[in-house]
């Protein structure tokens, strides 16, 4: 993700969605039944939840020159998190992928055009969950990642941190979860060789996710 020479890219906003029903955090799921794990934390109360971007964050890093990183978050997204009276959720996000920010306008400029995300010809990525299992003290959710044009199965790793009564605006509820991607699986396949070896950007991109959402009235 080296700076080029690059024609400036004109901001479009492009979308991802999560979407897909999963049971709620504090539960376990087996063999297609939900219950309640005294390992975990209390689970979301039914209803919906809307993700509260001032207090998230949607973030990623990458190697750059094979001995750092780049970071970068992206700035613009919302979603909801549904629980119904049965324990299951459904989870739906959207992240506008132009507003992406490496505090380098002509890195991001780049970023935007066709040799990353391609934000003209691709302009939405979807994510779906197909499963929840527990894992020790939190979740891993199974699910399908379209990017660009692409769909691959992925898992994402979640923590889920309680529920907090929150500070006059409702109930807030806190997650964690992270993925690693290998980003040419989705046909970004940008490469620029160093002379010593390796590449100025590497294949793997860590996204984290720390996420609060507000129990809507």
């Amino acid at each position: 993700m080296d700076a080029r020479s690059a024609e400036p890219v004109e901001y479009n906003r492009t979308m991802v969605r999560f979407t897909g029903g999963v049971p709620a955090p504090g539960r376990r799921a087996t063999g297609g039944d939900t219950h309640m794990t005294a390992a975990t934390t209390t689970a979301l109360s039914a209803g919906t939840w809307a993700i509260d971007p001032v207090h998230s964050t949607i973030g990623f890093s990458v190697r750059h020159l094979m001995v750092s990183k780049v970071r970068g978050t992206f700035d613009d997204y919302s979603g909801t998190i549904t629980v119904g009276e049965d324990g299951t959720a459904s989870v739906t996000a959207e992240i506008a992928v132009a507003s992406v920010n490496t505090r380098n306008e002509q890195r991001d400029a780049h970023l935007r055009a066709a040799d990353f995300f391609d934000v003209e010809n691709h302009p939405v990525a979807t994510f779906t969950s197909t499963g929840v299992r527990a894992d020790g003290d939190g979740y891993v959710i199974d699910g399908e990642f379209t990017l660009k044009g692409v769909t691959k199965p992925i898992t994402l790793d979640l923590e889920f941190n309680g529920t907090n009564p929150g500070m006059g605006h409702g109930e807030v509820a806190g997650f964690d979860a992270s993925v690693v991607l290998n980003r040419k699986d989705f046909g970004i396949d940008f490469d620029a060789p160093l002379e010593t070896g390796g590449a100025v950007v590497g294949d793997k991109i860590t996204v984290t996710l720390e996420i609060e959402a507000l129990k809507q009235a």
